[in-house]
């Protein structure tokens, strides 16, 4: 299984008579799964399989799950109220009217608000729940979309990551065989120390001796060089693994950072600070876009 970036968009349209609809999905980084979704009035009965759809496909990642539907015009009718008719033909039958106001027609009486009333074609339950269906189809669609989208960046991450863990694993190998490692140069180093203390007065040899033992150790690195070799294997395991491993990754990549700033804190060197301050930079590259990984 490959790895995936949590950023990603698709988008997908349909038609169900006589409703138009079109999904948008958008992903960005996040912490964990946050889900944002928007449906239309009444289509609220697709919340919880949409929402169950989503947190199958996404593991990681704010998702904006946008639905949008449009309903073709309707077929609309004219109907007759007879009944409102009859009642103002017989009301005005025996009513007596002035000689200035001609006699009723048809045409005035149909012209009585509610005489004559516009009826829309109501929804049709069974087009509802085909609509639904084909929506929830649609859905299905844009999210494979979604995950190609997001697998080929994750595809271009886990290169890039790549190229940091080799860059990592030469900088801990040059460290190791930085010159300023080597016994001697380190006996050197405490030498000219030691000399520069002695010439202020006399000193304890025996304490001079445990003392240049104190400081050779708190400058030795081979457990910092071991821990990063260590953590090279174990972020190449995970970008093999695949899936969502993007919070591990994280996580190794702030323990790549404690190690390199203890290397850089123990240097006494410049070569070796040198080395370290390159580490720095490769680390902070990795950590960066591990946090791009589902």
């Amino acid at each position: 299984m490959a790895v995936s970036s949590m950023t990603g968009f698709a988008r997908e349209a349909g038609f169900s008579a006589p409703y138009r609809w079109s999904w948008e999905i958008k992903t960005v980084n996040s912490k964990g799964l946050d889900l944002r979704l928007r449906l239309p009035p009444g289509f609220d009965a697709l919340d919880k399989p949409v929402r169950t759809r989503i947190s199958a496909a996404l593991t990681r990642g704010a998702c904006y799950a946008n639905l949008s539907v449009v309903r073709e015009s309707s077929t609309v009718s004219a109907r007759l109220n007879r009944d409102l008719l009859v009642h103002l033909m017989e009301s005005l039958a025996d009513l007596k009217r002035p000689e200035s106001i001609g006699p009723l027609s048809l045409d005035g009486l149909l012209n009585v608000r509610g005489v004559i009333e516009t009826v829309e074609s109501e929804d049709n339950d069974e087009a509802l729940a085909a609509a639904e269906t084909d929506i929830l189809a649609g859905l299905d669609r844009v999210l494979r979309q979604l995950g190609a989208m997001r697998s080929g960046e994750g595809a271009a991450l886990a290169a890039f990551l790549h190229q940091r863990l080799d860059r990592i694993g030469d900088l801990a190998k040059a460290a190791d065989l930085c010159p300023a490692r080597h016994p001697a140069a380190v006996r050197e180093r405490l030498r000219a120390a030691l000399s520069l203390i002695a010439e202020s007065g006399r000193l304890d040899e025996a304490r001079l001796h445990q003392e240049a033992m104190l400081m050779a150790a708190k400058a030795d690195i081979r457990e910092e060089l071991d821990r990063l070799v260590s953590h090279v294997s174990a972020a190449r395991k995970l970008l093999a693994e695949g899936g969502a491993v993007g919070r591990r990754l994280d996580f190794l990549a702030q323990e790549f950072g404690r190690e390199t700033n203890t290397l850089c804190a123990k240097s006494n060197d410049a070569a070796l600070t040198a080395i370290g301050l390159e580490l720095k930079v490769e680390v902070e590259q990795l950590r960066e876009q591990a946090q791009n990984i589902e």
